[in-house]
């Protein structure tokens, strides 16, 4: 099932379900209670938002072992985490702004977790049962001040810094060795795996849940591959997840 939040020609923010025929809407939500409608619409009446705002989005640094090396570093004994703030979350053909502050910032293309229950201390062997489901997500981030302020904060919580989308696909399994990709006008940078994550889907929100409560409709970002590198005003950037689909930005100044 691949679940998508839209906006509708009557200006109803919703949820629906993918089918051939267009989006069938729902009432409620994934994470509390929902059942379809009889209303299918038409991909041109529909404009496809970010597939969730959460309360907290939880990145993972240095997941990677090629791109902890091309960040000059080594992967950490436990998962590096930082925050990124609800504000930074935009979806699908809305706009990366670069801030002014900035002049080096970077696309990074990221499997995200889309949390569906409450969870705290959960288990490896029980995570499964605490996810929704997976969607695309690019962690920008402004790497000069990345370096110049030692800590993350600053460099990956602008506004616009977290592109997500375009749909949360309930039945994908990352152990399978899902492609992540990343295009720059049509230029692959980034084309990595899933099944190249030193920790994967269950030992990150294992480890997160044993820290922070994770509520319904919380994100994970699992960490990105190598081949990170700038954007600029004028760009395009697709993140492309297999099972998934592309998650597309313009970027502006």
């Amino acid at each position: 099932m691949k679940i998508v939040r839209v906006d509708t020609a009557t200006d109803d923010i919703v949820y629906g379900v993918v089918e051939p025929e267009g989006i069938r809407l729902h009432r409620g939500t994934p994470f509390v209670a929902w059942e379809p409608t009889e209303t299918v619409v038409a991909w041109n009446q529909a404009r496809l938002l970010a597939p969730v705002i959460p309360t907290k989005v939880v990145a993972v640094g240095k997941n990677y072992v090629d791109h902890a090396a091309e960040m000059d570093g080594q992967v950490p004994e436990l998962p590096l985490i930082f925050l990124k703030p609800p504000t930074s979350v935009i979806g699908p053909l809305q706009t990366i702004r670069l801030p002014a502050v900035s002049q080096e910032v970077h696309h990074e293309a990221e499997l995200a977790v889309v949390m569906g229950r409450v969870a705290r201390n959960v288990a490896v062997e029980d995570v499964g049962a605490h996810i929704l489901g997976y969607t695309a997500a690019n962690d920008v981030t402004a790497r000069d001040l990345q370096r110049r302020d030692g800590q993350w904060t600053r460099a990956k919580g602008f506004d616009t810094f977290c592109p997500l989308g375009p749909a949360i696909d309930t039945e994908l399994d990352p152990t399978e060795g899902l492609s992540v990709l990343c295009r720059v006008n049509g230029d692959i940078r980034q084309a990595g795996s899933t099944a190249d994550m030193v920790y994967g889907v269950g030992e990150l929100v294992a480890h997160v849940s044993s820290i922070m409560t994770l509520l319904p409709g919380d994100v994970i970002l699992t960490g990105t591959p190598a081949g990170v590198g700038p954007i600029e005003a004028g760009d395009t950037v697709e993140v492309e997840i297999e099972g998934i689909g592309i998650l597309a930005n313009p970027v502006a100044g």
